[in-house]
């Protein structure tokens, strides 16, 4: 085990994959030169891997995908990077009517086995157009496989999974992890997280909380605060959304009878508005207490420091759904 960062974790699951596979390649916006990759996960690659493997690109979404797409229906296994989250509005055609589709339109002859990455920003102030989220856009793409790991070790065993997909896949990263530390199996190559597979994060008996990405790290300051209050939380990571794991949460919630999703989305048709609906469906004569979400209000993110502080769900927030559910 090595300890790092996020940023390094995912570098570094690149590289190995890099060097096994000699299909895969990187393509997008400055992930080499003199940037490096605008959040540095590309940073050194390019020098080891040559400009042919890491292919920098014009600023046109549209471009990355497409051309992403179209190689891997012929043979090879790209790597494709999306600035920032918002940006996926770009290139709607490319993943959600091309990539997620060819596989049906053959009856499986074809297959798209790349990964598009994108970068969801909430908590620092970069304006509308660059702050937000487009999880639930995604996600609505029958065909795509997505995943959105919230520490260093998940950020390294998810991409590695993803890279050995013959399924497109999109791979939601935050900027605020990238800064999180944590231990790493990187001399395991074949370290690989399965798809599809929900973490028990902490065991507890009273309350259930659903959550991914970011907001994972609230979840978990807010339930050590709860711990000294005498409330017990169960804390699922669900690491992928599509498909997501569904009999963890029916299980968790057979054991507590209480829930609360957490997901930094606009809660109205949210991603976590799935989670509360298929539990209402398939495990309400075990509930005690209303469903809970703790989501971002349906307004833009600003550019003002205040208002995204306001605006950004905490642990303060968590705490205090879970403290109504226990209500």
């Amino acid at each position: 085990m090595a300890k790092m960062k996020y940023v390094e974790a995912l570098r570094e699951a690149l590289r190995q994959e890099m060097q096994r596979d000699e299909k895969i390649y990187l393509i997008g916006e400055a992930l080499g030169g003199g940037q490096q990759g605008v959040f540095r996960v590309t940073q050194g690659l390019q020098e080891q891997f040559g400009p042919d493997r890491v292919v920098d690109t014009p600023i046109s979404e549209a471009c990355i995908a497409g051309s992403a797409v179209g190689s891997a229906i012929f043979g090879r296994r790209p790597v494709a990077e999306i600035m920032f989250g918002n940006l996926m509005a770009l290139c709607v055609d490319e993943f959600h009517n091309q990539a997620a589709k060819f596989h049906y339109l053959t009856d499986g002859m074809i297959k798209v086995p790349m990964v598009l990455r994108c970068v969801n920003w909430t908590r620092l102030v970069s304006g509308p157009h660059h702050c937000g989220t487009l999880d639930i856009m995604i996600l609505n793409t029958p065909g795509i496989i997505t995943v959105a790991p919230s520490t260093p070790a998940d950020a390294f065993g998810l991409m590695k999974a993803a890279l050995r997909q013959d399924n497109p896949v999109v791979y939601i990263e935050h900027s605020n992890l990238y800064s999180v530390s944590g231990e790493v199996p990187i001399e395991d190559k074949d370290y690989i997280l399965p798809l599809g597979r929900a973490n028990i994060a902490r065991e507890g008996n009273d309350v259930t909380v659903v959550t991914y990405s970011l907001p994972y790290h609230d979840c978990i300051k807010a339930a050590d605060e709860l711990g000294k209050e005498g409330v017990s939380v169960e804390l699922i990571d669900m690491r992928t959304l599509v498909p997501y794991d569904k009999q963890t949460i029916i299980k968790s919630v057979k054991k507590t009878g209480r829930i609360v999703v957490v997901y930094e989305g606009y809660k109205t048709y949210g991603a976590g508005s799935e989670i509360c609906a298929m539990v209402a469906e398939e495990a309400i004569d075990y509930l005690e207490a209303p469903i809970l979400r703790v989501a971002l209000p349906d307004v833009p993110i600003a550019a003002n420091e205040v208002m995204v502080k306001e605006l950004s769900i905490n642990e303060n927030k968590v705490a205090a759904a879970v403290r109504k559910a226990m209500e």
